[in-house]
C-alpha cells in the first residue's frame, strides 16, 4: 500500500479574522443607526448580519478543526468539519433567503411609508455593507474554487453585498419616483439569485457528507488510468471520496496476474493520481485475482461468500 499525506490546505485565519472583526462593527453600526432614527429594517438587517458573523465562526471552526492531527481514535483527523461546516451555512444561507422572501412578499402586499430621512440613513448603512461585506468576500475568494468551506464563506458575504447594493439601488429609485414596490421586487430579484449559488453549495455539501466522489473527479476516468498501468489486468473494489473540503481519497485493489508490485510502480501510480486527479490520499492493494467482493457488486451464493 501508499500513501501520500503531502497536502495541507491553505490557512485563512488572518481572512476568517478580519472578516468576522469587520462584519461585527458593521452590526454595531447598523443597530446604532438602526435605533437612532427608529427604522425597524435597520435593526432587523442588524440581526441578520449577526448571523452572517456566526457563518463565519461557524466555517473557521470547521476549517480549524479540519487541521487537526490524526490520532488513533480519528485516523482521518476533523476534516469532515469542514463539509459540516458548508451544509450548516448553506442552511443558514437558505433560511436567510426564506426570511427576506417574506418580508419583501409582506411589503408588496403593505407597502411601508418611507420617511425621506430615514431612506438615506438607509441607504448610506446599506453602502458601508456593500464595502465590508465585498472585501469580507475577496478575502475568500482565491479559496473558494478548491475548499467547499471556503466557498460557503465567499457564498456568504458576496450574497450579502448583493443585498446591500439592491437595497441602495431602489433605496435611490424610490427617494427619486416614489416607487415603494420597486424596493421589495429587487428583493425578491435577489433572493432568487443567491438561492441558485445556495443550491448548489447544498447538494455538494450533502453530497460530501454521504462519501459521494467530488465533482471534480471522473471516477470512470481514474479507472481507466489505473486500468493503464503496466501489469495491471483488472481495477476491483475503487472508492474515492472526501474526508474534507480539501482532500481527495481514494482506495482500490489492482489485479496483477504476473506478480507484486514495486515501488517504483506505487510511487508512479500515486504521483499520476495526484497530478491528474487531485486526488492526495492514496491507498492500493496490489493482489494476483481478486478475492474479495466489492461492495455494491450482487451477493455470491454462500460456498462462494468472502469477507469484504
Amino acid at each position: 500500500m501508499t500513501h501520500d499525506h503531502d497536502h495541507t490546505p491553505a490557512s485563512f485565519n488572518r481572512a476568517f479574522a478580519i472578516g468576522i472583526a469587520l462584519n461585527l462593527g458593521f452590526v454595531l453600526i447598523e443597530a446604532f443607526y438602526g435605533w437612532r432614527v427608529d427604522s425597524l429594517a435597520l435593526l432587523a438587517d442588524a440581526g441578520h448580519n449577526l448571523s452572517d458573523v456566526a457563518g463565519l465562526v461557524l466555517a473557521w471552526g470547521g476549517a480549524l478543526a479540519g487541521r487537526l492531527r490524526p490520532d488513533a481514535r480519528h485516523t482521518y483527523g476533523w476534516k469532515r468539519a469542514t463539509i459540516l461546516a458548508a451544509f450548516a451555512n448553506a442552511l443558514m444561507l437558505l433560511m436567510a433567503i426564506g426570511a427576506l422572501a417574506w418580508e419583501a412578499i409582506s411589503r408588496l402586499l403593505a407597502p411601508p411609508v418611507l420617511p425621506a430621512a430615514q431612506g438615506v440613513t438607509l441607504m448610506l448603512v446599506a453602502g458601508i455593507g456593500i464595502l465590508i461585506n465585498t472585501a469580507t468576500a475577496l478575502l475568500f475568494m482565491r479559496g473558494r474554487s478548491s475548499d467547499l468551506n471556503i466557498r460557503s464563506a465567499f457564498v456568504h458575504m458576496a450574497a450579502d453585498a448583493l443585498v446591500s447594493a439592491g437595497v441602495v439601488v431602489a433605496g435611490a429609485l424610490t427617494l427619486w419616483m416614489a416607487w415603494v414596490w420597486l424596493d421589495p421586487l429587487v428583493s425578491l430579484i435577489i433572493a432568487g439569485v443567491i438561492l441558485i449559488g445556495t443550491w448548489d453549495l447544498l447538494r455538494q455539501s450533502l453530497h460530501l457528507l454521504f462519501d459521494g466522489v467530488p465533482d471534480s473527479v471522473d471516477p470512470q476516468a481514474v479507472r481507466d488510468c489505473l486500468g493503464a498501468l503496466p501489469g495491471v489486468s483488472c481495477v476491483h473494489d475503487l472508492h474515492i471520496w472526501a474526508t474534507g473540503t480539501s482532500q481527495i481519497v481514494l482506495t482500490a485493489q489492482l489485479v496483477m496476474p504476473q506478480g507484486q508490485a514495486d515501488d517504483a510502480f506505487l510511487q508512479r501510480a500515486t504521483a499520476q493520481l495526484h497530478q491528474e486527479f487531485d486526488i492526495t490520499h492514496v491507498t492500493l492493494q496490489v493482489m494476483k485475482e481478486a478475492f474479495t467482493r466489492a461492495c455494491g457488486a450482487p451477493e455470491q451464493p454462500a460456498h462462494d461468500r468472502h469477507e469484504h
